[in-house]
């Protein structure tokens, strides 16, 4: 019996797919305050969040120029900081009866506690994650308990255990209103979803259901349980327990998704024909393509060698000690996907896409993009132009400050349009 060997790849294919990874994993960003791409978003990403209450421009300045270029434990040390000082302000003014002061100060801590906690992926057993994401959820739930408008933690049922989530209501008269159901992506929790856009929904009499799917929060760090890519399988029980609350009018429900938010969302309202308006934001077609075209010529063919792959791993698991941007996104990717290699993290990126699912949305659909996204660049054309039911391109510029990915720094803006077009849409 004739057994086919794996094809070799040549080292010299090898080492230069490997050498231009490394030199130019996403170098083009541009500064702030660091030199890393990552760095520099991550701290543009928490300090955006002012303008909803999840920052001040002044802690997060004087943390971030304490931080060590480069070194991840600074990084963790650094915003640790600032999150256990922010949380015992927070307690003393409580103690004092200076509750809305005492809000504010917990809800800061809790973003600055999830940002802390941000980088220490690469050692998926670290103790360190799960505490550092459980005083994330905890101050946020000490504000939630403050809050003007109702914030409520609800668990969702979901196969053969829950989903974590937060009902945020207008008001507590359980008059029904349009629900926005929100998720994030690749590395989002449902508290960051509170200030990147769940408070400027409720404002404009919205209710919300934030919630954490498969790699997601909680759902990945305590119950382990990584991404899939039929998220219908996911978003079907969330609407289906948000069906049940008297809040919700059920004819004016939409779903929007951040990031890779934005293939999960698409994904799910081409099965689950309950929703009416969705948002991807910003739009994804094919996530496995975006990573391989981002990698050099021959990235496939070491992928589908056994033996090249051995390799690839081995060289990419020791350049993600000393580089921080490659070494987020194979940390993160593996920790979230549930990928033992780098390797087998790109290749379980394959099934999702929207190439087959694209033309059996039926809802409206506003695909959101930003002029200036390296993480998805033209993913969410791509998507637009694949879509046939109603639909809108909504493109934010450089000129506007709204250019990074899913509009980080320019929450405002983001907001603004978005929940303008869903009140058009659903109110």
């Amino acid at each position: 019996m004739y057994i086919r060997k794996p094809r070799r790849i040549h080292r010299s294919t090898l080492l230069a797919v490997l050498l231009i990874l490394f030199s130019t994993a996403q170098t083009e960003a541009a500064e702030l305050i660091f030199k890393s791409h990552q760095y520099s978003f991550q701290c543009l990403r928490t300090m955006g969040y002012a303008s909803t209450g999840g920052a001040d421009i002044g802690e997060c300045l004087t943390t971030a120029y304490r931080i060590t270029e480069g070194d991840n434990e600074s990084w963790y040390t650094e915003w640790l900081h600032t999150s256990k000082r922010l949380e015992k302000t927070a307690k003393r003014f409580f103690a004092k009866g200076h509750t809305k002061s005492a809000k504010e100060a917990y809800f800061r801590a809790s973003n600055y506690y999830r940002t802390a906690e941000f980088f220490l992926h690469d050692n998926s057993d670290d103790p360190r994650i799960l505490k550092t994401w459980g005083k994330s959820r905890a101050c946020f739930l000490k504000a939630a308990t403050l809050s003007e408008h109702p914030i409520k933690p609800v668990r969702i049922p979901f196969e053969e255990t829950t989903l974590p989530g937060y009902l945020c209501l207008v008001d507590n008269s359980s008059k029904k209103r349009p629900l926005l159901i929100i998720h994030s992506g690749f590395d989002g929790t449902a508290e960051e979803l509170y200030f990147e856009i769940g408070a400027l929904a409720v404002e404009r009499g919205f209710n919300c259901l934030l919630f954490e799917g498969p790699g997601q929060g909680e759902v990945i760090r305590k119950q382990k349980i990584p991404f899939r890519p039929n998220w219908e399988s996911v978003v079907t029980p969330v609407v289906d327990f948000a069906l049940t609350l008297p809040e919700v009018d059920p004819e004016n429900i939409g779903l929007i998704g951040f990031s890779f938010g934005g293939y999960l969302a698409p994904r799910a309202v081409a099965f689950e024909h309950r929703i009416k308006a969705c948002v991807a934001n910003g739009g994804v077609y094919d996530f496995y393509d975006n990573s391989i075209k981002k990698s050099p010529p021959g990235t496939e063919k070491i992928l589908d060698n056994e033996e090249a792959s051995k390799e690839f791993n081995q060289a990419v698991m020791e350049r993600m000690k000393t580089n921080v941007d490659l070494g987020w996104i194979f940390a993160n990717g593996m920790f979230t996907f549930g990928a033992k290699s780098p390797a087998e993290f790109l290749l379980m990126l394959k099934p999702y896409n929207m190439r087959e699912c694209a033309k059996k949305i039926t809802c409206t659909m506003l695909v959101a993009d930003s002029e200036g996204d390296k993480d998805l660049p033209g993913q969410a054309r791509q998507l637009y132009n694949a879509l046939q039911c109603p639909k809108k391109y909504m493109l934010f510029t450089k000129e506007e400050g709204a250019e990074e990915h899913c509009q980080m720094g320019a929450i405002m803006i983001s907001g603004e349009n978005i929940l303008n077009w869903l009140e058009n849409k659903l109110i």
